[in-house]
Parts: C-alpha cells; sequence; structure tokens
C-alpha cells in the first residue's frame, strides 16, 4: 500500500491526459513531499461536498505481472458532488418533479411550489432571478423536459440562454454514466472497468472545471449522461462494487480516455496515450478477466487509488 497523496494539492495544474509523463510539471522532490505531507483538510462553506480541496487518495502498488492493478483497501466512503450541465444555450426549458418541488432563488427564497408532475416553464430572458434552483423531495427526482435526474436542477440567464446544471452526487452519476456509455447486460467486470474509467474522468474535471458553473458536459463530447434513464441495477452495482476507485499516474489522475473499438480509440485519442476499447474491455471480460486486469491493459503503468478525506 502506498503513500496517501493529497488530490487538491495537485489541482492547480497537475492534470494526464491519457498517460504521458512528459505532460507533468510535477515530479521529483515536489512530487514526493506532496504524497508524504498531503494538504489539511479544508471544506467550502458554501457547498462543502462540492470542492476538491483536501480530498485524498490512498494509492495502491502497481501492476504486478499478469494479476491486474492492486485494489487499495476501503476506507471511509467520501462524499463529493458533481456538476454536469444538462441544459445549455436554450430558450426555454421546463422542469418538473416526481414528487414536491420548491423553486428558489439563490438565496434559498422559494418563488413556487408544486406537487409530483406539475410542470413549470422558464423562458430565456424572463427569469425572476438571475439564478434559480429546483429543489424536491429526498426519494424524488426533478424533471428537465421530461428527463429524470437525481439531486437538485440549477438554472442560471446567461447571454446566450439558459443554462441548467444538475448537481449531485458523484457516484450516482458514474452508475449513470456506466449506463450510458455501456449495456447495462454487458459483463460485470467491464461495467466495473468503465465505472472506474468514468469516475477518473470525472474527477480530472472536477479539478479543472470547464466553466465556474458547472464541471463538465453531458454529452458524449465529455462522456454520455442521461440522468436516472441510464442508471440500473447492474450500474449500480459496478458502482458500489468500485467505490471511490480511480486510475492514477505518478501522483496525478489518469483522464481515462476510452472509445467503443480499438479503431476509434486509436483515431480519437492516439496522438494523447493510453485510452480504453468499450468494445475490447467486453471481450477480455467474457474470456474471464477481472476489472482490474482490464485496466492494466489498457492504461499500463498506472495504479488504482481510492479517494478519501484527508484526516480520515
Amino acid at each position: 500500500m502506498g503513500a496517501p497523496m493529497g488530490l487538491g494539492a495537485l489541482a492547480a495544474g497537475f492534470w494526464l491526459q491519457g498517460l504521458m509523463p512528459s505532460s507533468s510539471p510535477v515530479n521529483g522532490a515536489l512530487l514526493q513531499a506532496m504524497l508524504e505531507s498531503p494538504p489539511p483538510l479544508r471544506r467550502a462553506a458554501a457547498d462543502p461536498r462540492d470542492d476538491l480541496r483536501g480530498v485524498q487518495a490512498q494509492r495502491s502498488r502497481a501492476a504486478v505481472g499478469g494479476l491486474g492493478l492492486v485494489e487499495p483497501e476501503r476506507g471511509s466512503p467520501l462524499q463529493l458532488d458533481i456538476r454536469v450541465a444538462v441544459a445549455r444555450d436554450a430558450g426555454a426549458i421546463q422542469l418538473s418533479a416526481t414528487g414536491p418541488w420548491w423553486l428558489r432563488r439563490a438565496d434559498g427564497t422559494v418563488l413556487q411550489q408544486g406537487g409530483a408532475g406539475q410542470v413549470i416553464t422558464l423562458e430565456s430572458g424572463r427569469l425572476a432571478a438571475p439564478e434559480l434552483s429546483l429543489d424536491t423531495s429526498a426519494d424524488a427526482a426533478a424533471l428537465l423536459d421530461g428527463r429524470r435526474y437525481r439531486g437538485r436542477l440549477r438554472v442560471l440567464q446567461l447571454p446566450a440562454g439558459l443554462l441548467a446544471v444538475n448537481h449531485l452526487p458523484l457516484e450516482e452519476y458514474v452508475a449513470s454514466v456506466v449506463g450510458a456509455e455501456m449495456p447495462s447486460s454487458w459483463n460485470r467486470e467491464a461495467l466495473k472497468a468503465q465505472a472506474v474509467a468514468a469516475r477518473s474522468y470525472a474527477l480530472a474535471h472536477m479539478a479543472r472545471p470547464a466553466s465556474r458553473h458547472w464541471h463538465l458536459g453531458s454529452t458524449t463530447r465529455w462522456q454520455a449522461y442521461r440522468g436516472l434513464d441510464s442508471a440500473t441495477d447492474r450500474t449500480r452495482q459496478a458502482t458500489r462494487d468500485t467505490l471511490g476507485l480511480i486510475l492514477s499516474y505518478q501522483g496525478g489522475i489518469v483522464e481515462s480516455l476510452y472509445a467503443a473499438t480499438t479503431a476509434l480509440t486509436l483515431e480519437a485519442h492516439g496522438h494523447l496515450g493510453a485510452s480504453m476499447s468499450q468494445h475490447g474491455a467486453q471481450e477480455l471480460a467474457s474470456r474471464g478477466m477481472a476489472y482490474n486486469q482490464i485496466l492494466a491493459r489498457y492504461y499500463p503503468g498506472a495504479a488504482l487509488a481510492r479517494l478519501r478525506s484527508g484526516g480520515r
């Protein structure tokens, strides 16, 4: 078992694209100091789960022979929220929920409330405030244009139109991405490999967000996210089986690129380094390979790390 690494300290500029050692400005004595003395836990008061400062990961040993990447021990689960842009530059959107809902200003003031299935339409240029959020009960889902999402929906008026951002727990996001990126009927080990790749990719973008309002988008330009529509019992199980696991290389987060086939990985990501073929992962899993062996095949030199909070 390796030393804990402070991911928050590396967020200043060390995020790998694929597995290219030359892209890292952090190495040698500075990197070793970061690994030995991770930063203290510092949470943002406004939204404590939506902040990577102080987050650490327990790094495993490198792969040994054909056994695959060594899985770090489980510890206290880390709760993080991710912000996903689910509508951009929209002229109008429709909001609802499967339970009671409340439309609030940014300061928490309730502007409107309704019940399950009751729809409200928001139009660009006609919002009651520059920023609104739709909250619902814990056991209900929020709806945006008919699609169900866990967590809350935040709507902002921007010059080009409305921006809708889904705030939700990282692990629930991963379960949805796995089902959107792979058929949930595929081999369990392939789904687990996809869960680790999706989580690692997401965390890299949480560290270097696309915007101050959102970390990454919901389309295949990023990684596909379809809310609750693509989360199934099997994708949730694959997410739980790999809880908190990411790919790490030389103390940083691997932006774990992937595509449907080997040909597509070479075409899209060949100049960036390692990339996983999803159909290849399914084939390897069908031959009896475990998820950590699959990841070792596609991300050579990487290690598994497990997210945890500082001081735990």
